[in-house]
């Protein structure tokens, strides 16, 4: 090649090499651009999310998703999730305000989350999911009863919805006690964030009306004496009561010899067992013998069986005790109509017991010794009183049960009492003097009940009340009008006497049978009917914690 031609090859690359610098340049102004637009990309996404984040976590604050969730569909109703938790949150509290410290007893750790704690191995349901099943049945209940009333044209009764206003008007100052900065705070506390003041209101207003209508369908059934005595001939003996006195021998008090293990346990062989139930056999029936003719000298042969020397042993003295709470063993003797005062009879307590090869044999438990008394076919009015219970008052100025807790009131204390209860019943005799007027002194003054009632007690039968108030009640010069004070362990009683009721004590008893079980069957058929359908729950606050353990 010449050098012109060299030359001009030269000139032709220069602007070819000048090129491919400047797209290398443009390349690499390129691949910035594009980093940085990805960056500014990622960063974007990065504060959408934060922001998502943020917003997400404002609503749920306000309650968001446990309003618009569906946990359940009753009938045509919709449950939300912040609904159902009234129902949830109320369950527990009713389970555990009924049982608190003895719910332990049941496997129930209050320091442990609800959903965490598992009740059935088989199935792994939790504490949470048993008491999620009782909301929904409850949820179930109040708005199945509420639609029948609303069928029914049953309205919630004027007290009743007073009861609520002024329930939902002391949430502020609740909240106010609790530190909390409204009444709505403070139950999003305890319901979770779904909870508000209206909601409130709607969730108490139904179960007051599913209560009241319940209860209004119940007082509406009447029965008339052919369905009485119809029921009656099922069983007579059901509605009679029955006195009697018991003693209980447990074959445990007559066990000798055993064999103790270096854990302390002992057990006995066949033969000493053996011996320890043919004792106590013996020992009862020395307990029937001819000359124990009466409760007294029943107590006295009891002090005198060997193994109670030391002891005050006795038996128990059971009055007016209803068929269906006497003791299955001696039911059936009890109510022969064969039976009179005086009669004894032994019923042995039998169980079984498994050997280490797994063998099981009978065994005596023990035996119980029982004396009949007398019976009452209960075919006597019940009565109607009002009464003002005055507590005393302990130096501390509150006023305490005594009963309650096994206590006595002191002398002192009872006649402050009795002086207050004195006043009360001469101002009652200066004024009207009459069963309103009685009321009214009660709702204001009485111990008893929550102020509304005026004292009242319907349908009063023998051996219901304490002794002084039975004895007072059923005094049979007793009539309409009549006052007086009465002291029992509980206090100081203003009584009033309203009178005596057209049912008897016997017929009550029936009535309310087939009351029960017509207003079981109406309730279940109304339950029957309505279809349930479950939804998302996971707003429920099934992972509550009880308590902090400490």
């Amino acid at each position: 090649m010449s050098a012109s031609s060299k030359k001009k090859l030269r000139k032709e690359q220069a602007p070819e090499k000048l090129t491919q610098k400047q797209i290398a340049a443009q390349k690499e102004a390129s691949t910035t651009r594009l980093y940085t637009i990805g960056f500014i990309v990622v960063l974007v996404l990065l504060l959408v999310a934060a922001i998502f984040v943020g917003v997400k976590q404002t609503i749920k604050n306000t309650g968001y998703y446990e309003k618009h969730t569906t946990a359940l569909q009753i009938g045509e109703h919709t449950i939300s999730d912040a609904e159902l938790n009234y129902y949830f949150i109320d369950a527990v509290n009713s389970f555990y305000s009924n049982y608190g410290s003895y719910a332990s007893m049941f496997g129930l750790n209050s320091s442990v989350p609800l959903d965490q704690q598992v009740v059935d191995e088989d199935t792994g349901r939790t504490w949470a999911d048993d008491f999620l099943d009782t909301a929904k049945d409850n949820a179930k209940n109040a708005y199945a009863m509420a639609d029948a009333a609303a069928a029914d044209g049953f309205t919630l009764p004027e007290d009743k919805a007073s009861e609520i206003d002024n329930m939902v008007s002391s949430l502020e100052t609740y909240a106010k006690l609790y530190g909390y900065s409204s009444a709505q705070a403070y139950l999003k506390a305890i319901y979770g964030n779904g909870a508000t003041v209206e909601s409130y209101r709607a969730y108490n207003e139904r179960g007051a009306l599913a209560d009241a209508y319940y209860n209004h369908y119940s007082d509406s059934l009447t029965y008339d004496d052919a369905a009485l005595r119809a029921k009656e001939s099922e069983n007579y003996d059901a509605y009679s009561s029955y006195s009697y006195n018991y003693y209980y021998l447990a074959t445990s008090k007559f066990l000798t010899g055993g064999t103790t293990d270096v854990e302390g346990n002992t057990t006995y062989s066949p033969e000493e067992r053996a011996a320890a139930e043919a004792a106590v056999r013996a020992a009862a029936e020395s307990l029937t013998a001819a000359e124990i003719d009466s409760v007294e000298a029943l107590n006295a042969a009891i002090a005198d069986l060997a193994v109670n020397d030391g002891t005050e042993a006795a038996s128990t003295e059971s009055r007016n005790v209803l068929y269906s709470s006497v003791n299955s063993l001696y039911q059936q003797w009890l109510t022969d109509s064969s039976r009179n005062e005086g009669d004894k009879q032994v019923f042995e307590s039998t169980g079984t017991n498994t050997d280490d090869d797994g063998n099981t044999s009978e065994v005596l438990n023990g035996c119980y010794v029982v004396y009949y008394v007398g019976s009452t076919d209960n075919k006597f009015p019940m009565v109607n009183v009002r009464h003002i219970l005055i507590q005393p008052t302990h130096a501390e100025g509150e006023a305490e049960d005594a009963h309650a807790d096994g206590e006595t009131y002191s002398e002192e204390e009872l006649s402050i009492a009795r002086t207050t209860a004195e006043n009360l019943l001469t101002q009652w005799k200066a004024g009207e003097a009459t069963e309103d007027s009685f009321a009214e002194l009660a709702n204001e003054n009485s111990a008893d009940g929550d102020g509304t009632t005026g004292g009242l007690y319907e349908n009063v039968y023998p051996g219901q009340m304490v002794a002084a108030f039975n004895d007072w009640c059923f005094d049979s010069s007793r009539k309409p009008g009549d006052t007086g004070i009465v002291e029992t362990t509980y206090g100081i009683h203003v009584m009033y006497f309203v009178g005596t009721t057209d049912l008897t004590y016997r017929d009550y008893q029936i009535q309310s049978e087939l009351r029960s079980a017509d207003v079981e069957k109406w309730h279940n058929d109304l339950l029957d009917a309505v279809a349930v359908t479950d939804g998302n729950t996971d707003y429920i606050r099934t992972d509550l914690v009880l308590s902090s353990g400490n």
